[in-house]
Formats: structure tokens, C-alpha cells, sequence
């Protein structure tokens, strides 16, 4: 049963927009009633305008806002007088409607008002409510949904077909309230449910009450459901999941970068194991609003666990195919001039025994998909006598809408690494903190890997305060170890279905006169930063083969890459050995459409683990100054007496993996202020 969650000590006295913008939210609160980004509320309120006259306002939902986190500012205000000669029109275009209701505004500084905004003029109650409650839509998208309404509502409730929101569906809503005032809702066929009240709090209860009755009823009529494929073990599902995501996500980027989410929540589970799931999911989108964010129908995998992981992946690579010819098809059987095609890759992904995929442009999009196809979930499986949804052309309308792409176009424009998802070793300070928040800041979702686990937490937490959630994860990697490595990858793919940029960064520094180096510290340089970046490059390799997309690998390398370093024949021999894998590799990976670049630094001292230690001093005495005089040294010494910095090289790694580089690989850009030793030849 939906929770009453207001609370009279905490609701706005005023019963105007303030008491609007509560109701809204606790309404969004609970997204059983209110699909992320969907439905919308009004009220209707006397205010005075900027010349002391008394004006009637509307007040409704703004294009595009969610109202579980909508502020007073989110709503559109029109002058309601201006609005209701309206409803006497025998027809309006979507265009003119918008036109006409831009030309009402009482206030300027608001955002466009909701397409559904004259449903809420035409309805002659203070407050309304437009929801799209799990418990409505499966009746509205019952094949006998009006019986069912009137069997639990009888008079109460009017029923209105689908049509396409705007003008005339609002006129009609509005018509079945003016004529019968005994109604207490309106059920939108194949769409939700529209309530109203003459105070704030009244208006919400109502559609509490609505909905609660219909709960009670589905409740009542729950069908049995019968069970094909039982869900695998959760250490089964995450096998092949790491095995699948790749595939998958390479399959579904080739027209645009994604970021992949699992959901193999018991509910999930339960319903893409169930005879009859395939056949239920193909029938349509469980709601309009669905539509943008789902498309029309999921890409359901036929395959069943005994069928093996083989069997799995050609299942994916021959269903992504197929959905993408099938989409293309059904683009151009429905389109208008002018409209251009949206990715035709599939936006759900349903597995029976693991569950459920979503995809979208970044972490945000791919959560957004999911929550709405557990909506349509919920609503298949109480859907009576046979689940129905809108036609391909009535689908089409919807996603294809002008109304619609109005909402998408209040995005900010993708930035150059959205939906890339990139992986940086040693990035828990220093260089590859810089690098991490460089590459975040241009859209990609960063996997922080680094041996100091806490450190990187830390750095993962910053991003995501910045960036939004799921922007950044941490992740413990000693890169000497194979099994550490292969293990953050398989967590960047549980996490976001691959990776597209990775960035060898872990570093250590010794320094000794050759005849006092040792064993275990001529070891330890090649154990790191030579053994350590190969086997994060041939992790890198194994997973851009399969998932077929390119990728970007960048080495942080040295200026001892190419000039001597004295007293620093460990370190400089481990850094010069880097920079001839990265030469190698740049041949290997050509023809998959893999980059691998290096940059090559000198003397970053600002906010590095490394020279916290004994590095500072071997340096100095090298050179015969005091530890406190490096930074000075090192200026001095450079062509541009510069001292360089870790955002210095984060730039130049933000140039290796843009778009500004795509055509250059096996390249070296040193940054280093100019050392003519270093110069590359």
C-alpha cells in the first residue's frame, strides 16, 4: 500500500507553491507512483503581478524536472485566464498549444510548462495530480481494463483511451470532470491516473486512496506465476556476467559510447525466469514515458543457463544485431521528414537466470532505464487477461515527439569522454589523482585502482561529490600481482561493462650509485614499472579484443625514458623498458583500433607519495643540493624555467585519449619544461 508520508508539522502552511513543491516530492518519494522524470502536479493560486493586479496562476510542473527533487523554481507559471478560453477550441496543434501557453507566462525565469499543462487548467479543482502508479498502469494496460476500473471504482472513476498527450486528450480529461462532478479520478488508458483536490493535502490523499484500491484489487487477483529458468547462484550470475558484459557493451557502442548496469534484484530475477517473460516484453513499453529511456521493447536473450557461456555470447552478439536491423525497421516504417535515429541499440537487456541490463550514455542514463523497466516489470506481471501496450506507430509518436525531444535538448551537451570509462593505476594522489579528476571532468566514470585502497576511497568519493553517482569506484590493485590485476578489471566491468581508457601510472623511485644498488631494489623497479605494466596492458588488450571497440592506453613514463639518469639506473632502466612496451603495443593494437601513447614527465613533486620518501633526499644528493632546494634545481634546469605540476600531465593525458588524437599512436609528449637531454630524436 503507497505510505502516507505528510507529515502536518512539516508541510508549508500556505496551501500555494510552496505546499506544491512538498506535495510533489513526497509524491516522487515513492516511485511505485511516480516514474522518475514522469507525471506532474499543478495548483492554482491568486497572486499579484508586477503592477499590484490580482491575476489567477497556474503553477505546473516544468519540461523535463523530476518532482522528487523539483524546487519551487522547477514550476512553470501561466495566467490561468489566459489559459481556459481554451478549452472551447474544436483542435490545436502541438505547436500552436505551445506557442499560446508561452505567450501566458505571469513570470518570467521558469522553465517551459509540462505538455500535460492544460489537463491541469481544464480540471475545475485548486490542486491535481497526474501519477503513473504501478498499480493503475497494469489496469489501464489490462486487456479488460475499463471492466476492472469500473468493478473497483463504479462511478468514481471515468475512463479516457489512449491518445497522445497534448491539447485533445487534455480537453477530453477536462470534459469528463466539468460534467460529472461526482468523479473523484480519471484512468488513462495505456498511460496513469489523474487526481484532484481542493487543498494540497486533500488532493494527495486522494490519489493515495485511489491507488490503494486498486493495490487491494491486483493484490486480489494476483495470477500464478509459473517458473522456466530458476536464477543461477550469485557467484554463477557474476561469472558470466564479467564474461557477457564486454560482448554486450561492445556490441551496443558501436554508435555511441555506453555505460552498462546490472539488476538482478529477486524481482528481476523471478520475471525473466518466468514461461511467458519473452512474450510479455515484446508487447510494448508499459507506459509513455518509458519510452525515451527504454524504447519500445527490451532485447530479450533466448538462452537457457544449460545452454553454457559460449552459447551466451553468440546469444548477444546475434540479439544486439538483430534488435538494431529490427529498430532501424521500425524507424523507417514510422518516421517524418527531418526526424534522424536515435542509437539503435537496445536500452534493457533481459537474461533469464541472471536478470536484467540497462545501458545509457553515462551512469545516470543506464539508472534511469533501470528504474523505469522495473516499473514495467511490476505492471506486466499484474496486468489481467493479457498485458497490452501502445502500437509501434503509437510508440513512435511518442518517442520521436518534438514535445518529447524538447525535454532532451534541456541536457547539457555531451562532453568529449561521455559514456568512456576509464581505469588509472596509481591514482589514489599525485599524477593520477590529477589524471582521475581531469578525465572525469570531461564525462568519463574513473576506476580509481591503487595499492593504498583508503587513499583511493577517498579520491573515488571526490569525483563522485563532483561528478554525480556512480561517476567513480575504488579499487585495491598491487600491479605486480596478476590476480589483483584481473581483479579490478572484473570489478570496472561489474561496475560499468568494460573499460575504454587505461592509464599506467603506479609508480616507485630509487636512487643509488650503480655499485650500491641492489638486487631487491633492481627488482622492485622492474616488478612495478615494468612486469607491473605489461600485465595492466595485456589486461587492457584481452578486454578491448572482446569488446571490439578500440581502446586508449597511455603510459606515464619519464624523462628517464630517454635520458640517463644518474644515479638512477634501476628506475631509469624500468622507465625505459615502459616506453619500448608502449611501442610495441601501439603496433599490436593498430588494427583493433587500439591507441597507446606515453608522456613523459619530470620532476612533479607537488602531492606525490613518491617523493614523500627516501626519493627526495637521493635526488638531492645527487646533485650535491639540499632536499628543500629540488624544486629550485629543477626549474633552473629546464628550457622554460617551469616547474611542472600533476595537472600538467593530466592535460596531456586528456589530449591522448580526446578526440584531438585519434589519428596518433606510438607517440611520446614529454612534459617537462624543456631538458634538451630529453629532447625526443
Amino acid at each position: 500500500m503507497p505510505k502516507n508520508l505528510w507529515n502536518e508539522a512539516e508541510a508549508p502552511q500556505s496551501d500555494g507553491l510552496e505546499n506544491l513543491t512538498y506535495r510533489s516530492n513526497l509524491l516522487g518519494a515513492d516511485r511505485t507512483l511516480v516514474n522518475i522524470f514522469g507525471g506532474n502536479t499543478s495548483t492554482k493560486s491568486l497572486k499579484s503581478d508586477h503592477i499590484g493586479r490580482n491575476v489567477n496562476v497556474l503553477y505546473v510542473k516544468g519540461s523535463g524536472s523530476d518532482i522528487a527533487t523539483i524546487t519551487q523554481k522547477g514550476f512553470a507559471a501561466l495566467k490561468l485566464e489566459e489559459v481556459l478560453p481554451l478549452f472551447s477550441r474544436a483542435e490545436m496543434s502541438d505547436e500552436d498549444m505551445t506557442a499560446y501557453l508561452e505567450r501566458t507566462q505571469f513570470e518570467t525565469g521558469r522553465p517551459r510548462q509540462s505538455i500535460e499543462t492544460l489537463l491541469h487548467a481544464f480540471i475545475p479543482a485548486k490542486h491535481v495530480d497526474h501519477t503513473h502508479p504501478d498499480a493503475i498502469i497494469s489496469i489501464a494496460c489490462s486487456s479488460n481494463g475499463i471492466e476492472i476500473m469500473r468493478e473497483i471504482y463504479g462511478a468514481r472513476a471515468a475512463w479516457v483511451e489512449y491518445i497522445r498527450p497534448g491539447f485533445t486528450l487534455s480537453q477530453q480529461i477536462g470534459a469528463a470532470v466539468r460534467d460529472n462532478p461526482a468523479l473523484k479520478c480519471i484512468v488513462m488508458g495505456k498511460h496513469g491516473l489523474v487526481t484532484w483536490g481542493e487543498t494540497s493535502s486533500a488532493c494527495y490523499e486522494q490519489t493515495l486512496r485511489i491507488i490503494a484500491e486498486a493495490e487491494v484489487y491486483l493484490k486480489a487477483h494476483r495470477q500464478l506465476r509459473v517458473m522456466a529458468v530458476p536464477a543461477l547462484p550469485a557467484d554463477q550470475r557474476r561469472a558470466l556476467l564479467i564474461k557477457l558484459l564486454p560482448e554486450l557493451r561492445g556490441a551496443c557502442s558501436q554508435s555511441r559510447s555506453s555505460v552498462l548496469l546490472i539488476d538482478d534484484a529477486p524481482e528481476v530475477l523471478e520475471f525473466v525466469g518466468q514461461s511467458g517473460a519473452m512474450q510479455a516484453s515484446q508487447v510494448g513499453a508499459a507506459c509513455p514515458d518509458h519510452l525515451v529511456h527504454t524504447k519500445r521493447v527490451p532485447l530479450f536473450l533466448d538462452w537457457k543457463p544449460a545452454d553454457g557461456e559460449a552459447a551466451l555470447l553468440e546469444a548477444a552478439r546475434i540479439g544486439v544485431a538483430q534488435f538494431m536491423a529490427e529498430y532501424a525497421a521500425y524507424f523507417e516504417a514510422n518516421k517524418s521528414a527531418g526526424d534522424v535515429m536515435f542509437s539503435p541499440a537496445p536500452r534493457v537487456t533481459l537474461i533469464p537466470g541472471l536478470g536484467m541490463v540497462t545501458s545509457g550514455a553515462d551512469a545516470g542514463g543506464a539508472e534511469t532505464s533501470r528504474q523505469l523497466y522495473r516499473r514495467a516489470i511490476e505492471v506486466m506481471q499484474n496486468a489481467q487477461n493479457g498485458f497490452v501496450s501502445l502500437t509501434p506507430k503509437e510508440s513512435y509518436a511518442i518517442e520521436y515527439w518534438p514535445l518529447e525531444l524538447y525535454k532532451l535538448s534541456l541536457k547539457p551537451t555531451p562532453k568529449a569522454l561521455e559514456g568512456k570509462v576509464a581505469l588509472v593505476t596509481g591514482a589514489a594522489s599525485g599524477i593520477g589523482k590529477a589524471i582521475a579528476h581531469r578525465l572525469a571532468a570531461d564525462g568519463a566514470h574513473v576506476v580509481i585502482a591503487d595499492l593504498n585502497l583508503e587513499g583511493a576511497k577517498m579520491v573515488a568519493a571526490e569525483i563522485v561529490s563532483a561528478r554525480g553517482v556512480r561517476r567513480s569506484m575504488a579499487v585495491a590493485m598491487n600491479v605486480t600481482c596478476e590476480a589483483e590485476v584481473a581483479a579490478a578489471f572484473e570489478s570496472a566491468i561489474l561496475e560499468y561493462g568494460g573499460v575504454d581508457i587505461v592509464v599506467n601510472n603506479a609508480g616507485i623511485a630509487s636512487s643509488a650509485p650503480i655499485e650500491e644498488t641492489s638486487l631487491e631494489m633492481w627488482n622492485k623497479n622492474q616488478s612495478i614499472l615494468s612486469t607491473g605494466y605489461f600485465l595492466v596492458s595485456r589486461e587492457a588488450f584481452r578486454l578491448w579484443r572482446t569488446q571490439n571497440t578500440g581502446g586508449n592506453l597511455i603510459m606515464i613514463a619519464s624523462k628517464n625514458s630517454l635520458a640517463a639518469g644518474k644515479n638512477a639506473a634501476a628506475y631509469s632502466a624500468a622507465k625505459a623498458a615502459e616506453l619500448q612496451l608502449a611501442r610495441c603495443l601501439a603496433e599490436e593494437g593498430g588494427a583493433a583500433g587500439i591507441r597507446v601513447n606515453s608522456v613523459l614527465p619530470d620532476a612533479v613533486l607537488s602531492g606525490s607519495a613518491i617523493w614523500s620518501g627516501t626519493w627526495r633526499e637521493e635526488r638531492a644528493s645527487s646533485y650535491g643540493i639540499r632536499p628543500d632546494e629540488l624544486e629550485e634545481f629543477y626549474r633552473k634546469r629546464t628550457t622554460l624555467k617551469v616547474n611542472v605540476f600533476p595537472e600538467d600531465i593530466a592535460e596531456a593525458v586528456y589530449f591522448f585519449v580526446s578526440p584531438a588524437s585519434s589519428k596518433t599512436t606510438g607517440g611520446v609528449l614529454t612534459v617537462d619544461g624543456g631538458v634538451p637531454a630529453a629532447y625526443v630524436r
